[in-house]
């Protein structure tokens, strides 16, 4: 809609208009649905055609199981190299009672079925993003069927973007229009929503720091099981410098990575697995028994208290759990569900069976219960492919890490870093450079630090168990309102996998002192950190709305005398979606010159995965016409490319800026030809004749318009970025300007410019600086 009279909705839906429009305008036929304009520069397209909410990347077949492959190696290395420490972590006293074996083999065999098989699997990886996961791709999903994203760059006419008005009047109906409702009108919410979010994202990044220290470290130290001369701190020293290799292959891309250690965790899964039957056979059978319940009952009622606190060892037998979800980006919900189901799954169920058939015999060796367990004639090759295996188990969230810190960065909430897609051939594989280093120093620190798997396995649980339980409470929330569940099964979900992940939340949390502080304090680091980054980000959005410039100041602006037009192309990039930014008023008091065609870039992020190239930009023509100035909007979602070489985003631009002028041309005479009948109306015939009532010299003209933008674009592109410094205004109180002067200032002196979003040309870019007072 226009901000005033002065202004014409030139906004349009530009999809497949190459090839309507690649012919001479005479003498064609143009559907009017072709011509319709649904989207506008303040009513932003929250859903495009042909594409699903909240199924899977449509692939073939084949490249689903290469995929199912690939995530072999990348999603499975750390919840498969769980049995190096779990019984070891659960039994950190002994084994009192030879039943307690069975009670704690059937809490894993359960756990392991209802959280990752039954939670994730089957229900979680329905609720991906189109195709991407993690706590920010459920959080894009609330934001994109509720107004409940704190930047305001929706407008109320997006209040019904969930296609309720499309569906029958129902309970379900009713009760999640209640709930959304409720959630838009409350602040509280909002603000504990983006919080969750920060906190589960923090958690997961806290996650893929201590899954290298633990995971490594079991592994290596299966050595001191052969030879006395390995000390302690050699095998950290080894595990140090094992880690730091791992890391510096990052940047090779998920898709090598994957397939080279896809093979390893194959053979680790046929091993455990095979290791496990054979020690079930040889040793206890009746380990069998396991999989009646009553069996964890009695365990609690033996141990009591200590059959809780037990409960932080058991947990670590689903961690990496979490990668099944923040890895599906990298994958698709097919090739991990398939994975899981015949591979994994399986393979862990062996695994533990075995080794509790081994301890029913063996009380005495449960700190060394894997490497025990292991045939002579195996120890050797267990141990290579169990240090490898330790290696890639690190991978899964690694990965997943890159994922959601790239959703979070595009939604605002992460400071600019850079993001390389690794991969052509499989949409979603990214490495960030920033944050793999980061990453290394940390778990070099935890490993050097805390040197032993004992504290290390206390944070680990409550950085697992704190994300599975947000990821629930979400998952919650979309039940009841995006997918309509029935309440009788949102009551079960909670009575059964809410209550059990409770109840180990309660367990690890009791580890508190004995390591359990490390993740939360890496979260509260890193929670800082976003919350700095977005806050501010806000205030400089609202600053811009508040000061935008109108189209009645803009023209005043360009009418004045000694205002003059030089020859060529300029873009003005800002991130304000409603107006024209108050630093280009800034930029002609000082410069008193425009470029003879005057483009507003505004980039916006939307809550959704992928924006397609078609549905990118959308355009407005400022009046008057001479002036030649454009508004436009370049939307993406938070996995999309933003400098791609392959798309030139400039020229991408250009050819989209000289479709929206032939398309705006026969918008118009599709208005004339129909009357009062306007874009959100159905036409009955759908066609329109170009040749009736079309005067030559209004194809000229359309034409003159065309070639002056080549001309234009020919004689040379500015590309103007306004660089915004911000600082607290006056009165504000002490902890503002400790926000705004020195904790973000701090922040975005070093880290990315913006200019290397869109990787513009520094011969062709002029910075424009302007200092906002927040």
């Amino acid at each position: 809609m226009a901000e005033n009279g002065n202004v014409v909705d030139q906004s349009i839906n530009i999809g497949d208009s190459s090839d309507h429009f690649s012919k001479p305008l005479n003498g064609k036929k143009l559907s009017w649905q072709k011509l319709r304009r649904n989207d506008s520069l303040e009513i932003e397209s929250r859903k495009f055609p042909g594409r699903q909410l909240h199924g899977s990347k449509a692939v073939s077949w084949s490249v689903i199981l290469q995929l199912a492959f690939q995530s072999i190696g990348i999603v499975y290395g750390d919840i498969g190299t769980s049995p190096l420490y779990v019984y070891a972590s659960t039994f950190t006293d002994g084994i009192r009672h030879n039943d307690d074996i069975l009670g704690v083999l059937s809490l894993i065999l359960y756990t392991i079925t209802l959280i990752p098989l039954i939670k994730y699997v089957l229900i979680v990886l329905r609720a991906n993003d189109n195709g991407d996961g993690g706590t920010f791709a459920l959080y894009s999903l609330v934001c994109r069927y509720a107004k409940v994203g704190l930047i305001p760059s929706q407008q109320a006419e997006d209040r019904d973007v969930s296609n309720f008005e499309l569906e029958l009047p129902s309970k379900r109906l009713r009760r999640a229009t209640k709930l959304k409702s409720k959630l838009e009108n409350s602040q509280f919410a909002k603000l504990f929503l983006l919080f969750a979010t920060m906190l589960g994202t923090s958690m997961v990044i806290g996650d893929g720091v201590l899954t290298p220290c633990i995971s490594v470290l079991s592994a290596v130290g299966g050595i001191q099981q052969a030879t006395t001369k390995m000390t302690d701190n050699m095998i950290v020293w080894i595990s140090a410098a094992i880690l730091i290799c791992l890391f510096m292959v990052q940047r090779f891309g998920t898709d090598k990575v994957g397939y080279s250690f896809a093979p390893i965790i194959c053979v680790w899964f046929t091993m455990i697995g095979g290791i496990g039957v054979y020690n079930f056979v040889k040793y206890d059978p009746e380990v069998v028994k396991a999989l009646n319940p009553k069996h964890i009952i009695d365990y609690f009622r033996r141990n009591k208290d200590k059959a809780w606190i037990s409960l932080g060892g058991v947990v670590l037998a689903i961690t990496g759990t979490e990668a099944l979800f923040a890895d599906v980006g990298h994958f698709t919900v097919r090739s991990i569900q398939i994975s899981m189901c015949t591979v994994t799954y399986p393979a862990l169920l062996c695994a533990y069976t075995g080794q509790a058939a081994f301890l029913r015999k063996h009380n005495d060796l449960v700190p060394h219960t894997f490497y025990k367990s292991i045939p002579d004639p195996l120890y050797w090759p267990m141990f290579v492919v169990a240090v490898l295996a330790s290696i890639i188990a690190s991978q899964a969230m690694i990965s997943g890490t890159f994922s959601i810190i790239q959703q979070s960065l595009s939604l605002g909430c992460f400071p600019r870093v850079k993001i390389v897609h690794t991969s052509t051939k499989y949409e979603g594989q990214v490495y960030i450079p920033e944050i793999n280093y980061l990453l290394m120093i940390a778990c070099v620190a935890v490993t050097l630090g805390f040197r032993n798997t004992t504290n290390i396995g206390n944070a680990y649980g409550i950085a697992v168990v704190f994300v599975m339980t947000l990821t629930s409470a979400f998952l919650v929330l979309i039940m009841l309102m995006i997918w309509k569940t029935n309440i009788l099964y949102v009551i079960a979900y909670v009575l059964t996998i809410g209550v059990v992940e409770l109840v180990y939340l309660s367990s690890v949390l009791y580890k508190f002192e004995q390591g359990g502080y490390l993740p939360l304090a890496f979260a509260a680091v890193l929670m800082t950190i976003m919350f700095v980054w977005n806050d501010v980000y806000r205030r400089k959005y609202y600053y811009e709305l508040e000061n935008k410039i109108s189209p009645d100041k803009l023209k005043e602006i360009v009418a004045e005398a000694n205002f003059s037009r030089l020859p060529g192309l300029a873009m003005f990039y800002s991130e304000l979606v409603q107006g024209i930014p108050p630093i280009f008023k800034h930029y002609v008091a000082n410069v008193p010159a425009l470029h003879s065609v005057l483009i507003f870039v505004s980039i916006k992020s939307l809550p959704i995965g992928k924006v397609p190239v078609e549905e990118r930009f959308l355009f407005r023509k400022v009046e008057p016409m001479e002036l030649n100035v454009f508004r436009c909007v370049a939307r993406y979602g938070y996995t999309d490319v933003r400098n791609d070489r392959h798309e030139p985003f400039e020229r991408m631009l250009i050819e989209k800026l000289k479709e929206f002028i032939r398309d705006d041309y026969w918008l118009k005479k599709a208005i004339l030809n129909n009357g009062e009948t306007t874009s959100d109306q159905e036409i009955d015939d759908g066609q329109i004749d170009e040749n009736t009532n079309t005067k030559q010299e209004d194809l000229e003209d359309v034409d003159n318009q065309i070639d002056m933008i080549d001309r234009v674009w020919r004689a040379g592109v500015v590309h103007l970025i306004g660089e915004n410094d911000v600082v607290a205004g006056e009165g504000a109180n002490v902890g503002k300007r400790i926000l705004i002067d020195y904790a973000f200032n701090f922040l975005k002196r070093n880290l990315r410019q913006s200019e290397k979003v869109f990787d513009i040309p520094q011969k062709r870019m002029l910075k424009v600086g302007m200092t906002y007072e927040l």
